[in-house]
C-alpha cells in the first residue's frame, strides 16, 4: 500500500480535554483520496505550547494511535518567532505583494530555520524511499531541501497555498535565495494558477541563475517538476449539508429575519490582504447613489484572524470605524445598510447565508486561490446569484462567467455591485449553472488525487551519487584498464565549478583545490586545465598545482610547473579585432551589466549580470550582426553561456589538445567540457579518446553527467583510480618552450 505523508504547519486537530480533529478543507481533500490502495499520515504542530516532556510523549501516543498523527511540538519563543514573525509577519506580506508591511529580524529567520530542521529530522525518521511526501505551504518553505539532503532517494512534493509574487517584489525578502533553494529540494511544486508559476520561474532564472523549462527546472543532480493545481472545496460536505433539515430550517429562518431585504455577502478573515478597507469604500461610493436603501443590507463576516500581529490589530481598527462613518451616513430610519460581524460563524449559518445572498463580494486585493467564493457557488442550487470577484484572486482564472473586478478601482466596483443587483434572473442562472459545473467537479478531492498522482509518477532519473550508473562505470573501467600514461583536458567554468553571476567570484572551491592537488601527486597522468579564461586568470588561481594550463581556448599554453605562457599557434592574424570588437562595444553600451573582455587571441561580450530575458535577445541580435561581418573573417562566432565570443579560427580547444598530445604517447586521453568550444575536443578523433559532456545540450561526446557536482563525483572517482595504479616510467607531455611572437 502506498503511503503518503502530509506535512503541514498545523496538524488537523483542537487538543483540550480531548482531542478532536477538525474539518478543513485540506483534512477532507486528504480524506477523499485515502483509499484501499493509499494510506495517510500526517506531521505537524498541534497548537499551543506544550513543553512538558510527559505531557508530550502522552499526546504523541494518542495522536499516532487515534488518528495516525505525528506531531512537532513547538516551545512558546518558537511560536512567536517562527510562526506570528517570520511566518505571518514576514514571508505572509511579502507572498501577498505588501512588502512595505514586512517586518523582519534575524532572530526569526534563525527560529523558522531550526524549526524546518527539527520538521526534517521528524519526516526522515518516519519516511521510507516509497512514501509520498507532500509539504504544505509557506510555513516550511526549506523543508523540502531538508529533506533532500539527509535523504535524496525521498519523493518530496510542496504545494504553496498563497500566491507566489513577481521577482521584483519576491526578491525584497532578505532570504530569497534561500528560500527558493529550500523549494527546489522538491521533486514537485504545485501552484494554484500559471501566473503564480510564471513568477516562480522568473525568482529562478534572476535569483539563482537558473534556467527553467516550462515545466520543470533542471539543477544539481535532480529536477524539480512545477505545475497548476487549483485547489477545489469539499463540494461534497456542501451538497450534504444542503440536504439537511438543519440547512432548511437555517435558511427558513434568515429569510424572516432577511424578509423584504437584498442581502449583498462578504466572508473572508480578517486580514489585510482581502480588501475590506477598499471594498468598504466602494460600497459607500454605490450607497451615494442608490436610489432604494431601505432594502439593501450588506451583510460582512470578518473571522477574528492572527489578532496578536499589530497590523492586524491595526485593520479591525480601521474597518470598525469605517463602518461607523458609513453607516451614519446612510442610515435610515428602518435600515442600516452595512452589518459587520467579527467572529466566526457555524458551518449552517454559513451555508443557509450562502444560499440566500443575492450577491457575493469576494474582492481581495491579492489571494491565492479564495475558495469562498466557490463555496458561494456551490451553495446556489437554484442557480442564481451574481458573484463579484477580485482579479487578482486566483480563482478569478477559473470562474470567468464571474463580475470580474479592480479592488483598487472604487468607482468601478461600484458600478458592478449596482449592475449585479440589476442583472436579470435568466443571466444569473447561465453564468451561475457553468460555475457551479465546474465547482463540483474540480473540488478538494480532484485536486489532491491529481497532485498525488503527478508525485507519485515522477521517478527521478539516478537521484543521488554516481556510484552504479552504466555511464559512469563504463568510464572507470577504460581508466582501469590505462596501463600506460594518461592525460586529462578539463574545461573549467561550467564544467569543474559553476558559473557565478561575476567572472572573477569562480575561484576554485575547497573541493576543486584538493581534486587538483591529487592529481598533481600522479606521476602517470597528465593533467591539463584548458580554458576560455585569459592567463592571468589561470596562473593566479591554478599555478601553485602541477597541472598544464591551456588559456584562451588553446591559444597560449603553460607547462605543468612552468612559469611562463607560450603560444601554440604562433603567428596568428589577429587584425579582425578592429572590426569585431567596436560592435561589441556598441553592445556593452545598450545592454546594462554586460561588458567586453579582451583577449590576446579573443574578445567576448559577457552578459549575465544583465537582465537574463533582455540579455539573451540582445545576444541573438549581436550574434547576427557577427554573423555578417564575420563571413570574410578568419573568426568564429560562439554563443555561449551568458557570453558571445569571437575567436580565430585556427584555434580551438580541439586543435590545442592534439598538438599538446603530438610528442606524447598516451594511451588514454579523457576530457569534458560544457559548452560549444568544448565540442572540437569530443570531435578531434583521438584513439582512446573519452569524451564527456557536462549538462544538457546536444553534443557529440560519448557520455554525459548533468552538472558541476556531479562531475566532480565522477573526476574524485577517476583520481581514486589513478591512485591506486603503478606509477608508469614514460616521459609525460612537454612542449619546447618557444619565444611568444609578438
Amino acid at each position: 500500500m502506498q503511503r503518503i505523508i502530509n506535512v503541514s504547519n498545523r496538524l488537523p486537530v483542537t487538543i483540550g480535554e480531548d482531542i478532536q480533529k477538525s474539518a478543513g478543507g485540506l483534512v477532507s481533500a486528504m480524506d477523499g483520496v485515502i483509499g484501499q490502495d493509499l494510506a495517510l499520515e500526517w506531521i505537524g504542530w498541534p497548537g499551543g505550547s506544550i513543553e512538558d516532556a510527559d505531557r508530550q510523549r502522552e499526546l504523541a501516543d494518542r495522536l499516532k494511535n487515534d488518528f495516525g498523527f505525528t506531531p512537532v511540538f513547538l516551545t512558546e519563543e518558537e511560536i512567536a518567532l517562527y510562526y506570528t514573525g517570520y511566518s505571518n509577519a514576514s514571508l505572509w506580506p511579502v507572498l501577498h505583494y505588501m512588502p512595505n508591511i514586512m517586518a523582519y529580524e534575524s532572530a526569526w529567520w534563525e527560529a523558522y530555520l531550526a524549526v524546518n530542521e527539527r520538521f526534517a529530522e521528524v519526516v526522515v525518521e518516519a519516511a521510507d524511499n516509497e512514501d509520498l511526501i507532500w509539504i504544505h505551504d509557506y510555513h516550511l518553505m526549506l523543508l523540502p531541501m531538508l529533506l533532500r539532503q539527509r535523504n535524496p532517494r525521498l519523493r518530496i512534493g510542496f504545494f504553496l497555498h498563497t500566491p507566489f509574487p513577481s521577482y521584483e517584489v519576491f526578491r525584497c525578502h532578505p532570504q530569497r535565495t534561500q528560500l527558493l533553494q529550500g523549494l527546489l529540494g522538491a521533486d514537485l511544486i504545485g501552484f494554484h494558477t500559471f501566473s503564480y508559476l510564471r513568477h516562480f520561474r522568473s525568482a529562478v532564472l534572476r535569483l539563482l541563475g537558473i534556467e527553467p523549462e516550462m515545466n520543470h527546472v533542471p539543477h544539481d543532480q535532480w529536477t524539480t517538476r512545477i505545475g497548476v493545481y487549483p485547489i477545489g472545496i469539499n463540494a461534497a460536505k456542501f451538497e450534504a449539508q444542503l440536504a439537511t433539515p438543519e440547512h432548511r430550517a437555517q435558511l427558513a429562518e434568515y429569510r424572516e429575519v432577511y424578509k423584504d431585504k437584498r442581502i449583498v455577502l462578504s466572508v473572508e478573515r480578517a486580514d489585510y490582504t482581502k480588501g475590506i478597507v477598499h471594498r468598504l469604500a466602494a460600497i459607500d461610493r454605490f450607497l451615494e447613489h442608490c436610489e432604494d436603501r431601505s432594502r439593501l443590507c450588506f451583510l460582512m463576516i470578518s473571522v477574528p484572524s492572527r489578532g496578536e500581529v499589530q497590523a492586524y490589530q491595526d485593520l479591525r481598527a480601521e474597518v470598525e470605524q469605517l463602518v461607523g462613518k458609513i453607516n451614519g451616513r446612510h442610515a435610515t430610519v428602518d435600515n442600516v445598510p452595512v452589518h459587520f460581524i467579527f467572529q466566526s460563524v457555524t458551518f449552517s449559518q454559513l451555508c443557509a447565508l450562502y444560499s440566500l445572498a443575492d450577491v457575493l463580494m469576494a474582492t481581495p486585493l491579492i489571494d491565492g486561490m479564495n475558495l469562498v467564493a466557490k463555496e458561494y457557488i456551490a451553495c446556489k442550487e437554484q442557480e442564481n446569484g451574481v458573484l463579484i470577484l477580485s482579479e487578482f484572486a486566483g480563482a478569478a482564472q477559473e470562474l470567468f462567467d464571474a463580475v470580474i473586478v479592480n479592488p483598487y478601482d472604487v468607482d468601478a466596483v461600484a458600478v458592478r455591485i449596482d449592475e449585479a443587483l440589476r442583472l436579470p434572473t435568466q443571466s444569473q442562472t447561465g453564468h451561475m449553472q457553468r460555475m457551479r459545473a465546474r465547482v463540483l467537479r474540480n473540488d478538494s478531492r480532484h485536486w489532491a488525487g491529481t497532485f498525488i498522482s503527478d508525485l507519485a509518477s515522477h521517478a527521478q532519473d539516478e537521484v543521488g551519487p554516481i556510484e552504479g550508473r552504466t555511464g559512469v562505470l563504463e568510464i572507470l573501467a577504460a581508466v582501469r584498464s590505462c596501463k600506460e600514461r594518461c592525460a586529462l583536458f578539463l574545461a573549467y567554468d561550467g564544467t569543474l565549478r559553476e558559473f557565478e553571476a561575476r567572472a572573477d567570484a569562480a575561484s576554485p572551491t575547497p573541493g576543486i583545490r584538493d581534486l587538483l592537488m591529487r592529481l598533481s601527486r600522479c606521476d602517470h597522468v597528465d593533467s591539463f586545465l584548458i580554458s576560455g579564461r585569459g592567463q592571468q586568470d589561470l596562473a593566479q588561481w591554478f599555478g601553485d598545482y602541477r597541472v598544464a594550463l591551456v588559456a584562451e581556448h588553446g591559444y597560449r599554453y603553460r607547462p605543468a610547473g612552468g612559469t611562463s605562457f607560450i603560444e601554440v599557434f604562433p603567428g596568428l592574424d589577429l587584425s579582425w579585432k578592429d572590426q569585431v570588437l567596436p560592435i561589441l562595444r556598441q553592445h556593452e553600451d545598450s545592454t546594462p551589466g554586460s561588458l567586453v573582455e579582451e583577449k590576446l587571441s579573443s574578445v567576448v561580450w559577457h552578459y549575465r549580470r544583465s537582465d537574463p530575458e533582455f540579455g539573451r535577445w540582445k545576444a541573438h541580435q549581436l550574434v547576427a550582426e557577427l554573423s555578417e561581418v564575420a563571413s570574410n573573417l578568419p573568426v568564429e562566432v560562439h554563443h555561449g553561456k551568458a557570453i558571445v565570443e569571437v575567436t580565430s579560427m585556427q584555434v580551438n580547444k580541439g586543435q590545442a589538445m592534439v598538438k599538446l598530445l603530438s610528442e606524447a604517447d598516451c594511451h588514454l586521453v579523457l576530457c569534458a567540457g560544457d559548452d560549444q568550444t568544448d565540442e572540437s575536443m569530443f570531435s578531434s578523433g583521438l584513439p582512446n579518446l573519452v569524451s564527456i559532456k557536462v549538462g544538457a545540450g546536444q553534443t557529440s561526446a560519448k557520455y554525459r553527467v548533468r552538472n558541476t557536482s556531479e562531475f566532480q563525483q565522477l573526476l574524485s572517482r577517476i583520481v581514486e583510480v589513478f591512485e591506486q595504479s603503478p606509477p608508469v616510467d614514460r616521459p609525460s607531455v612537454r612542449i619546447p618552450p618557444k619565444p611568444a611572437s609578438r
